[in-house]
């Protein structure tokens, strides 16, 4: 689908075209919603009341606001969604119904979807409340209200408790300030400054800090501002200060960078920007809307859809490898955070500003995730991380955190097994005892740092193995300084980026295949380099080792179904090691120009020294 955005009209259009696939899939009362047949953690029953719920970010918004000036037929299926969907709250609250959608018990997923629900009553009041029968507002109220009597995660949940009795406040019903003054003591407890939290574990930030907490937050502001003024103005100050290194992670074409859990909510992750315009923050809104309106796009272009037109579980392409255990048929549906936009007038300074690019900076240090993020001209994004862990791992968290960069254009790969080829190792250095052929990459590390020139962590990838890894940007290069110490003998894979190895989900007409050809590949002794017309990607040895083109299994990288990773391998006996290499990927038209500019590399007596551009960076060994 390709689409260009830019009136609420043309939102309201692809809102409506994305959300009318799903009728044919609710339940006949119109309280679940089943879309799919793989299974959550969380089980069937609530992962149809989940899918149902999620739609509602979206369509709350846009019930809220005016749609008068819309065409006749596109404001009766609006009318026609929000009669569906008050029929499914009347069934889904109500205890002696068949489709009731069960009581809230201690950490329920539940409650994670009561949040979408209690925001649309919200902005929606005479349609979702005053228009229920005394009957009908009391199973709803009583179903809510169990929400303040049991545990939830001490994260980005506690959010969904303060909605509620947000929600209940501002219905003059009653509500608990012991619980809405606990939540937002975790939350504060979780604030690291500069308008960063943790979500929950202080080594974990990602788009949790953006699609949720303050995305929450500034719900609550827009709508608590009257009530509690002094909290609702520390919540934008601090989500405006978050903005400032926030948008790093996106380029102006509206391609963000995958990193971290929950990539399978996608444009969710652009939901802030549109948040920031619902609460009236004082960020510039041709950015904000550029930001928000391209970031769909480019998501509307990727076959992220099956042929019936659901959206599946998957990123790039439908894809269960890179998936959390929490991921139902209907999660996906999260995305629907960027239609917030649909809660603001056509004539809302978001819709009337003409889209504007950011001015970023070419490189750009975050040290609160601890990332230096480098920009270029043609929407290449790059983020350098380093200190990040998902103490709870609900699948493939190393991957998702721990890789050595992260690229908005090449994106990574999670593994599948613990081979070379299964593991799909890019952007990361993978050990196997020798001979073994079962590798595994860092998983956590006992110390890291991080400055505006190069990023450090000390870990342990296997038992007898300690690694210090060192990375210095030079983007579209970079360089990695391993040293290591071994007491067995082991195997190390360093893996450059994966590069799709054909023109990925076209079909090329003619006799050409459109995959890699012998002439797109170049090993010498010390490199490996794919030369594709779709881009480069390739990697230089500095010390020892051997270079190679691993073949990953399919479906491992979140972009490409198919690929290949240049590579280099190393045979070390037990000792100490110091292993170099530079790392170069893109896919401009001055690709090939680029990779010929390789940084300078210069190994003295306890040091290292990276010569790029005019800058020079001197790693001091241990």
């Amino acid at each position: 689908m390709d689409i260009i955005m830019n009136s609420r009209n043309d939102m309201v259009q692809l809102f409506l075209d994305f959300i009318r696939p799903l009728k044919a899939f609710y339940s006949p009362k119109r309280a679940f919603l089943h879309v799919g047949n793989t299974g959550a953690h969380y089980g069937e029953k609530s992962a149809r009341m989940e899918g149902w719920a999620r739609v509602l970010w979206g369509l709350g918004p846009l019930w809220s606001a005016d749609n008068s000036g819309l065409p006749a037929e596109q404001q009766e299926e609006i009318r026609e969604w929000l009669v569906l969907y008050r029929t499914g709250i009347i069934h889904g609250t109500d205890p002696g119904d068949s489709e009731y959608w069960a009581d809230i018990f201690d950490y329920d997923q539940k409650m994670v979807e009561v949040a979408a629900l209690v925001f649309s009553i919200t902005v929606n009041r005479g349609e979702l409340w005053d228009t229920l029968t005394d009957g009908q507002k009391d199973n709803l109220y009583r179903w809510l209200r169990q929400m303040n009597d049991y545990d939830m995660p001490k994260n980005n949940w506690r959010y969904f408790r303060i909605l509620t009795n947000m929600t209940f406040r501002l219905l003059g019903l009653e509500w608990r300030e012991d619980r809405m003054e606990e939540d937002f003591a975790l939350i504060e407890g979780s604030y690291t400054g500069d308008g960063w939290y943790y979500d929950g574990n202080p080594g974990q930030v990602d788009y949790y800090v953006a699609f949720a907490i303050h995305y929450y937050g500034l719900i609550y502001a827009q709508h608590m501002e009257a009530l509690e003024p002094e909290r609702c103005r520390i919540l934008k100050e601090r989500s405006t200060k978050f903005f400032d290194d926030f948008v790093y992670w996106f380029a102006n074409n509206g391609e963000e960078i995958p990193f971290g859990r929950s990539l399978t909510y996608r444009f969710a992750h652009s939901g802030l920007f549109g948040a920031m315009a619902y609460a009236r923050l004082d960020v510039d809104y041709g950015v904000l809307k550029n930001l928000v309106l391209r970031n769909i796009e480019v998501w509307m272009r990727r076959p992220i859809f099956d042929n019936t037109g659901i959206l599946s579980i998957g990123y790039g392409y439908p894809n269960l490898l890179m998936s959390e255990s929490y991921n139902g048929c209907g999660s996906p549906y999260w995305c629907n955070k960027a239609f917030i936009v649909l809660g603001l007038n056509e004539d809302h300074p978001f819709w009337t500003a003409e889209p504007k690019a950011y001015p970023y900076e070419p490189v750009k240090y975050l040290k609160h995730p601890h990332m230096i993020v480098t920009h270029d001209d043609n929407d290449h994004v790059l983020a350098y991380v380093t200190g990040q862990h998902l103490g709870l791992d609900h699948g493939r968290g190393a991957e998702k955190y721990e890789k050595f960069v992260y690229s908005n254009q090449f994106g990574f790969s999670v593994s599948r097994g613990t081979s070379l080829e299964q593991g799909a190792f890019d952007n990361t250095l993978a050990f196997s005892v020798k001979g073994e052929n079962r590798y595994c990459m860092r998983y956590g590390q006992t110390d890291f740092s991080s400055d505006e020139e190069k990023l450090s962590a000390k870990y342990s990838p296997l038992t007898g193995v300690e690694v210090i890894s060192t990375v210095v940007p030079c983007s579209p290069w970079h360089v990695r300084i391993h040293q290591i110490t071994n007491c067995v003998p082991v195997t190390a894979a360093d893996g450059g980026f994966s590069i799709a190895r054909e023109r990925c989900f076209e079909v090329t007409e003619g006799a050409g295949t459109g995959r890699l050809e012998a002439e797109n590949i170049e090993i010498t002794e010390a490199s490996a380099f794919v030369r594709a017309p779709w881009g480069v990607s390739g990697i230089v040895t500095e010390t020892e080792g051997t270079t190679k083109l691993v073949t990953p299994f399919p479906n491992t990288n979140l972009f490409y179904n198919l690929t290949v990773i240049p590579t280099v391998t190393a045979e070390l006996e037990p000792g100490s090691h110091l292993l170099i290499t530079s790392v170069f990927a893109d896919r401009s038209a001055s690709a090939g120009e680029m990779a010929g500019q390789k940084p300078f590399v210069s190994v003295e007596e306890g040091s290292v020294t990276i010569a790029y551009r005019g800058r020079t960076v001197t790693v001091p060994l241990l």
